[in-house]
């Protein structure tokens, strides 16, 4: 079957060249003439970008990846009808369509990029990949992130693209809703040449999406007359340990707040995978060797388990967890070392366990707290480079401050409020210093 996605015979209305040219005098911060000629739509979703401080040339976060993604696609409702969307939008021989199709969800975030051999690769250096963040306000225009924003099918022309780095290629991208309650549950997008953005790849998009509609409601309702299937427990536990005294155990569906002492062991423990000696425990919990404290309490941990969670009864010589517990400290570390900046941030409630004196706890707090700072101090942008300097933790930070001050365009109205703060705190630094002297 031949690929639907024949050249355009039609030019764009507007040169590409003055399109690109407007584009960087708005980036410079001048109300050029050119505007007027670029789309009210194209027009209105860069000045988003801007004030969303989407970087021109930057890259989109990685949200998802590896288990986490392949686990998330598996549970999305788009993923029953891809099989659809590849028979609509790549017919044929796929790998050689001219195209590249990504699928979606709510948030921007890419599920499936499948399509044209070549052109993946292209479009790979740009960050178009599964797992990447395209909503609008994280890449600013783009036909995937701009159609979520406004809820409607959207094509993007070449330099109509906010981020430079996209503007040699053009896309089509429809949303996709929930066909009863209409709740958005993500987005169908077709990457390409100019054959991308002809109005027939506008119809087909438009279509498929609707067709997904219809089938995502077929499949609803046959599933309503199959018989309900087993459910069974869900294995996964988890320790919440953010910006809480009290530590809440999530595990089998119950949830449980524990003492300030279990959550302290539980925590290095989740941390220990390998175990600890009961010496090394005692320490990391009170300071000093206290074996014969520490005992007890095991007794009473494991006693209050048995009802909540079983699987985690700690096992000894060493202690030790049988089972795996996830924290949502380690959840941030995570989301660090796969350059989701961003996500770690949001996630990130506060310090771990904040009122703990437990040795052990104070380092996990520190080493959470540093890996932070240092991963946005190092590779952040500017705009969560300023979110993080709003929390706790970097109120005070000169250097962090001081970088979003550098990292900011000059006209920019957030350099004021961040040069108040650092006056601010250089004379709480000349008071500290007269009242030493």
């Amino acid at each position: 079957m031949p690929s639907p996605w024949s050249r355009p015979t039609v030019s764009p209305e507007t040169s590409g060249l003055l399109i690109a040219r407007a584009h960087e005098e708005l980036i410079a911060g001048n109300d050029d003439r050119r505007l007027d000629d670029v789309r009210a739509l194209v027009k209105d979703s860069w000045r988003r970008s801007l004030a969303s401080l989407v970087g021109p040339e930057g890259l989109p976060s990685l949200d998802l990846a590896s288990d986490e993604l392949e686990a998330y696609r598996r549970a999305h409702p788009l993923a029953g009808v891809m099989d659809m969307i590849r028979a609509l939008l790549l017919p044929g021989t796929a790998e050689e369509s001219g195209v590249v199709v990504a699928v979606g969800d709510a948030a921007g975030r890419l599920l499936w990029v499948e399509g044209d051999r070549h052109i993946r690769a292209l479009t790979g250096d740009m960050g178009f990949v599964a797992g990447a963040n395209w909503a609008e306000d994280a890449v600013g225009t783009s036909a995937p992130g701009t159609a979520l924003t406004l809820d409607r099918s959207v094509q993007i022309r070449g330099a109509e693209h906010f981020n430079r780095l996209v503007q040699p290629w053009s896309c089509t991208a429809a949303p996709v809703h929930d066909p009863e309650t209409r709740r958005l549950l993500g987005v169908i997008d077709v990457t390409g040449g100019p054959e991308a953005v002809t109005p027939q790849a506008q119809l087909l998009v438009d279509a498929t999406a609707r067709a997904i509609e219809s089938e995502i409601l077929v499949a609803r309702l046959r599933a309503q007359q199959a018989p309900p299937p087993k459910r069974s427990t869900p294995s996964r536990a988890v320790l919440r340990v953010l910006a809480r005294d009290r530590a809440v155990l999530e595990a089998g569906g119950a949830t449980a707040e524990l003492s300030a002492r279990h959550a302290e062991i539980l925590l290095l423990l989740a941390v220990h995978r390998e175990g600890l000696s009961a010496e090394a425990l005692s320490e990391a919990v009170y300071g000093h060797a206290a074996v014969e404290t520490l005992r007890p309490e095991m007794v009473r941990l494991r006693r209050a388990l048995v009802p909540i969670a079983p699987r985690l009864v700690p096992a000894s010589r060493p202690y030790r967890l049988p089972d795996g517990l996830e924290t949502d400290a380690q959840h941030v570390l995570s989301l660090l070392d796969r350059g989701a900046h961003r996500v770690a941030l949001a996630a990130y409630a506060g310090p771990v366990l904040p009122e703990s004196d437990a040795p052990g706890v104070a380092e996990v707090r520190e080493s959470v707290r540093s890996a932070l700072r240092e991963a946005l101090i190092a590779e952040a942008g500017v705009d969560v480079l300023l979110a993080y300097a709003d929390i706790a933790d970097a109120r005070d930070d000169e250097e962090v401050l001081r970088l979003c001050l550098r990292m900011l365009p000059a006209r920019s109205p957030k350099r004021a409020g961040l040069v108040a703060r650092l006056e601010r705190l250089e004379r709480l630094e000349r008071l500290e210093r007269l009242e030493r002297e």
